[in-house]
């Protein structure tokens, strides 16, 4: 069939008025693609060989208008009632307004840029301009729209602003600013409250339910600790904003053992005091059903800890992370024997065989009979003392490696070098303590799965202010 033919053909169908919007729209792709075409008539030029890359860079170049143009005129079909209506209840107050003006729009997207036509009323009671356009389609009041702001935070979460930029542009031929970047990932941030960002009860039902074996019920793992960010005041960019400080982020990671997988739930961390911490550790056990695992409660020696976890799961056993006790066996080595001598191994390898098997009493009992060679050496003899006397009850490691349970805090460390120092102990970096715990909530609902769920509360709160100005 020739193309003669085919136009024929087009032109009998709308002569007949036999149309629909598939028809329409297949038109108007048609022609969008011939403008495509036209664009890269340039290769077909005589004598002109552009590499692989020059072609492929051209026709990402030319992409983007006619992906841009096709979702145009998807919106100007799927949404002309509402791009021509004449009148429009008021979103806040419900009066119906008239229609003032028609008022276009430029969009930025993941497809390209376009431009669509709105209708703008303004009720004069509210002192409000809206357009029903905007909350119907879901357009954000920024040029750029929601998919390109999603993913552009979602890129600033792993790199520095600038470089998010950078990439982003490179990915997609679209240019974006670090600013916008970081002002709508504090939007995002804002939005990223521990109710979005740790799974909901339904989902960690889910993965109990993967980890589980038969009778075995696997073993929910809260472990916590703090990792040291570096802070600064708040100020202006180019003001003096005064010295930085490290503060402690207090974090948890609740995680689950099975027989051959680890499966996580959940990870939150924020610059913050021991009660709030206390406070989100709760919220967090509030979605667990600990009736259906076993939970062990990994930590090293600090109160805070397991003051709180212990609150938050009463049935929880208590484990002190090995790693964490064998460092301080092996500074009384080191202060009582030469370090490295021979004598020193066999004291702290003797010492952490007898803790495994939890002949704390035992320990305890020699380090009293231990003769101190130095007064520094007696001071630390003491206090391993009574740190072995505090901690009684959390050693038995093997007990409690027979029973599935770790005996080391590895899961709460990865998540703190994974999710805190990967991204916030740059060379050079210092964060206001809000941006730095926006950044944290949306790393660890990336981390958790949850990041679609916290933006999606970001589009629906800001959709629902769409109508807070004036000015279309």
């Amino acid at each position: 069939m020739s193309p003669a033919s085919v136009l024929e053909f087009r032109q009998c169908r709308s002569s007949q008025g036999e149309q629909n919007s598939t028809d329409r729209f297949r038109e108007v792709m048609h022609e969008e693609l011939d403008k495509m075409i036209d664009r890269l008539a340039v290769v077909f030029e005589e004598g002109r060989r552009p590499s692989l890359a020059e072609l492929s860079d051209m026709i990402t170049e030319v992409r983007q208008e006619f992906l841009g143009s096709c979702l145009q005129h998807l919106v100007e079909e799927k949404y002309a009632p509402e791009a021509e209506q004449e009148s429009s209840p008021c979103p806040r107050c419900g009066k119906v307004c008239s229609k003032r003006r028609v008022v276009r729009k430029k969009l930025e997207t993941m497809q390209g840029p376009c431009e669509v036509k709105r209708t703008w009323f303004y009720c004069i009671d509210c002192g409000q301009g809206f357009t029903a356009l905007d909350a119907v389609a879901e357009i954000s009041r920024r040029e750029r729209q929601f998919d390109v702001q999603k993913r552009c935070v979602k890129l600033a979460a792993q790199v520095p602003f600038a470089c998010a930029s950078e990439i982003f542009e490179d990915l997609t031929g679209q240019k974006v600013s670090d600013h916008f970047i970081h002002g709508v990932f504090e939007d995002v941030g804002a939005q990223a409250s521990l109710e979005e960002v740790v799974p909901d009860p339904p989902e960690i039902e889910r993965r109990i339910e993967q980890a589980t074996s038969g009778k075995w019920r696997p073993v929910l793992v809260v472990a916590s600790d703090g990792a040291h960010l570096p802070t600064r005041p708040k100020g202006r960019r180019d003001a003096k904003r005064g010295s930085g400080q490290y503060k402690e982020a207090k974090g948890f990671r609740i995680y689950l053992v099975s027989k051959d997988r680890i499966v996580h739930i959940a990870s939150w961390h924020q610059i913050q005091n021991e009660e709030q911490f206390g406070i989100d550790l709760a919220l967090a056990a509030q979605r667990i059903p600990q009736e259906k695992v076993r939970i062990a409660l990994l930590g090293d020696g600090a109160d805070w800890l397991w003051k709180h976890m212990k609150a938050s799961f009463p049935t929880g056993c208590e484990v002190l992370d090995f790693y964490h006790c064998a460092e301080h066996v092996h500074e009384v080595a080191k202060a009582q024997y030469a370090e490295k001598s021979p004598e020193a191994l066999e004291w702290a390898e003797a010492t952490l065989c007898r803790l495994f098997y939890g002949e704390v009493g035992h320990c305890i009992a020699g380090l009293r009979r231990m003769k101190p060679k130095t007064p520094q050496a007696r001071e630390i003899i003491r206090k391993f003392a009574a740190y072995l006397k505090k901690h009684r009850d959390r050693f038995n490691y093997r007990s409690r490696r027979l029973g599935g349970y770790p005996i080391g805090s590895g899961g709460i460390e990865s998540a703190n070098k994974f999710i805190c120092h990967t991204r916030m102990k740059r060379s050079g970096a210092w964060w206001v303590k809000e941006t730095g715990n926006a950044m944290l909530r949306i790393r660890c609902a990336i981390y958790n799965g949850t990041y679609d769920r916290v933006f999606d509360r970001y589009r629906r709160a800001s959709i629902s202010k769409q109508g807070s100005s004036p000015w279309p």
